[in-house]
């Protein structure tokens, strides 16, 4: 007998000097980067961008914030401790009454129970072993918790595990989980909010207070009775954190769908958001995006925003299916893109009208808002603003339209021609497509390029009457090329981009470059200003504030754009259907609420109401003077009549004429002012458009008391 006991007392000392050596030899992997919530803030946060001043979080299937152990609360810490692991400062890794308790348990309900884990063994499992229920499984994460205990400090595993652990509602960590049940930090739980955390922590989504009432109050009792237990809390504070259910504590559950729950969602920030967190997955990844805790700061301007949406909605009715669509880009005078209206409701449509191709969409033709890029490129060839070219009505251009004859409506003077100058005033199309020939279109579409417009653009001469296809946010940022005098910044969403911990990661570029002269780029904003003035513009006038801008309509009333700017801020508004009807023909607006609309109606009464809240409160600001020299050309400018006629309707009287002005640096001759709305002209055609269709329409609205002449093409 003593033979066999000393034989069993040597088999008990190997297996233990075994066990320890197996200890000793079983490496502790790395563990993988705590995936935490990205925070998206607008322009109004610097710095400190996070969970209490964002307007976004993008998360995956894991939302996290991280705290250091000090600034999670005594009571949570509590809470925790006496729910799951009351000896986790006693013991070293594992705790022999608690796996003798989860052994009997296995015994008597012949399986392997959950129960017994340390808050070390559960660390362990979540980060380095799987959620098998096998023996070996937790031999495993029995010998690397001990092995972790003998490397990291109690304080230093608490802290993980408390960022960690699940609590269900797609929050891991003990802020999120906060946030996630209470809408508040963690530092701000109460006692019967830090048990019933507690109290979640085996199974959360079997305790959710939403669907199992019943036992979310079981697990918070439970908590409370071990948090009274050991000594942490009074029978007195159990009985008054029982009184209230917890369905009538926690938040209602949310059902994430899409981006989730955007501030401002109300006036169509999602389609903001939706485009940073894009560029984001390009720049970063999307592993990065969604687990790696960065802070995005915007250019967001969430009063512009709400201005922009409600110019555009205060306009069109989204409900009404008759009401086109509307879309708006703002840029500050950095570039920085403050305001974007890609659509009024994200839910039913995720596609960013004012983005084209990039936005999920499509580009959309510029119509006469093109025009400014001709005359940039004229004015470099030593065109001169006073040069004149013939403005009949109808013009014809044999062999222009790739070997087919050009036929251009629209724009005709009464004097048999018209200045650049005035020829953009009143948007004539037979003055540019004269211009366009002499210029040529890829050298045309070279300027458009440098100062801001990224699409690609054919070359052929009807690109000035608007044959190409353009973004809302390309339109905004190469007019604010013209409001910088010639220099070009690439416009911003993306301010700055840090981690978790401030460390910069993306900082925007501010750099501007210049792409035009200084000189030149003063010019088309003097012509552009007669558009507002005295022009097809009128109804974009904004009282007290000197603008510029231009309107643009295609073929058939397709699209309809304005697209101007003041010395602080460039806008560009388009208007129109983004789909075809029933049978895939696009759909005109030959007939909105009784008009044909045209860039000078609608979308130039959104950018007047939209530049109006924007500038509120801004001082003044006027545009350089500008130096027109006399006409280089040898074409006399005709004597003007009084009352003369458009050659379209004889029977509409109006005054085109200029009014001469004078000023120690300006001769300008654009001031006059149309007393009689004309009718608008047919749209230019081409080969690959439909052939014009001659209407009379009734003038379109204006927000002014004098309406604007109607633009011949938009």
């Amino acid at each position: 007998m003593r033979r066999i006991v000393y034989l069993f007392g040597l088999l008990l000392v190997a297996g233990l000097a075994g066990a320890g050596w197996v200890v000793a030899q079983v490496p502790l992997p790395p563990a993988e980067p705590l995936v935490q919530t990205s925070y998206v803030c607008a322009a109004d946060v610097a710095e400190g961008c996070g969970p209490d001043n964002s307007i976004a979080q993008l998360s995956g299937s894991e939302n996290r914030i991280s705290l250091e152990l000090e600034e999670v609360p005594d009571v949570l810490i509590d809470a925790i401790l006496a729910q799951e692991d009351r000896n986790f400062f006693s013991h070293s890794g594992i705790d022999p009454v608690s796996i003798g308790r989860a052994l009997w348990t296995d015994v008597r309900h012949q399986r392997l129970a959950q129960g017994g884990s340390t808050i070390t063994q559960q660390y362990v499992k979540n980060v380095y072993l799987t959620d098998d229920r096998t023996l070996l499984r937790k031999v495993r994460e029995a010998a690397l918790a001990m092995k972790l205990e003998r490397e990291l400090g109690k304080e230093e595993i608490l802290e993980r595990y408390l960022n960690t652990i699940y609590f269900g509602r797609g929050a891991y960590g003990v802020e999120a989980a906060s946030r996630a049940y209470f809408g508040k930090p963690a530092a701000e739980l109460q006692v019967g909010e830090a048990a019933f955390l507690a109290g979640l922590i085996r199974a959360p989504e079997s305790a959710e207070p939403t669907r199992y009432p019943e036992e979310a109050d079981r697990r918070r009792n439970n908590a409370l009775v071990r948090m009274v237990a050991d000594g942490h809390i009074t029978q007195a504070q159990m009985d008054e954190a029982n009184s209230v259910p917890m369905v009538e504590i926690v938040l209602p559950r949310p059902e994430r769908e899409g981006l989730g729950e955007v501030v401002g969602a109300e006036y169509g920030t999602e389609y903001y958001v939706d485009e940073v967190r894009q560029w984001l997955i390009d720049e970063f990844g999307a592993a990065t995006v969604y687990g790696g805790g960065l802070r995005v700061y915007t250019a967001l301007d969430l009063e512009a925003q709400r201005a922009a949406y409600e110019s555009v909605t205060g306009t069109l009715d989204p409900a009404n299916p008759d009401d086109p669509a509307a879309a708006l880009v703002a840029l500050d005078a950095d570039n920085d893109v403050i305001a974007m209206v890609g659509g009024t409701d994200f839910e039913a449509s995720q596609v960013n009208l004012a983005l084209g191709r990039e936005g999920g969409g499509t580009g959309r033709g510029p119509g006469s808002a093109y025009k400014p890029f001709a005359l940039a490129r004229a004015l470099l060839d030593d065109i001169g603003m006073n040069d004149t070219y013939d403005a009949p009505g109808v013009k014809v251009f044999p062999g222009a339209d790739d070997g087919a004859d050009w036929r251009v409506t629209g724009g005709g003077s009464p004097t048999g021609e018209w200045s650049l100058l005035d020829a953009m005033r009143v948007s004539s199309n037979t003055v540019f497509a004269q211009l366009m020939l002499d210029l040529g279109p890829a050298r045309v579409n070279e300027i458009a390029h440098q100062l801001g417009v990224t699409a690609d653009i054919p070359d052929v001469p009807a690109v000035v009457l608007g044959a190409g296809e353009v973004s809302v946010l390309d339109m905004a940022s190469s007019y604010s090329s013209f409001r910088d005098r010639g220099m070009h910044r690439d416009p911003v969403m993306v301010v700055r981009v840090t981690d978790a911990d401030g460390r910069v990661l993306y900082s925007a570029d501010r750099d501007a470059e210049r792409v035009l002269d200084e000189e030149v780029a003063d010019l088309v904003t003097h012509s552009l200003e007669g558009v507002v003035t005295s022009g097809t513009g009128r109804a974009a006038a904004v009282p007290g504030h000197t603008v510029a801008g231009k309107t643009g309509t295609t073929t058939n009333n397709r699209d309809a754009w304005f697209v101007g700017y003041s010395c602080e801020i460039s806008t560009a508004v388009w208007m129109g259907y983004p789909t075809g009807d029933a049978e895939g023909n696009p759909r005109l607006m030959d007939d909105v609420r009784g008009i044909q609309v045209t860039g000078g109606s609608f979308p130039a009464e959104i950018w007047s109401d939209f530049m109006t809240r924007a500038l509120e409160g801004a001082a003044p600001c006027d545009f350089p003077d500008v130096d027109i020299p006399p006409a280089s050309s040898t074409t006399t400018i005709l004597d003007c009549p009084v009352d003369a006629t458009d050659t379209t309707d004889p029977d509409t009287p109006i005054e085109l004429c200029p009014t001469p002005t004078s000023s120690s640096s300006t001769t300008s001759t654009t001031e006059a002012e149309s007393t009689t709305t004309t009718t608008e002209e047919p749209p230019p055609t081409t080969s690959t458009t439909a052939p014009p269709t001659t209407s009379t329409t009734a003038p379109p609205p204006s927000t002014s008391s004098t309406t604007a002449p109607a633009e011949p093409d938009g």
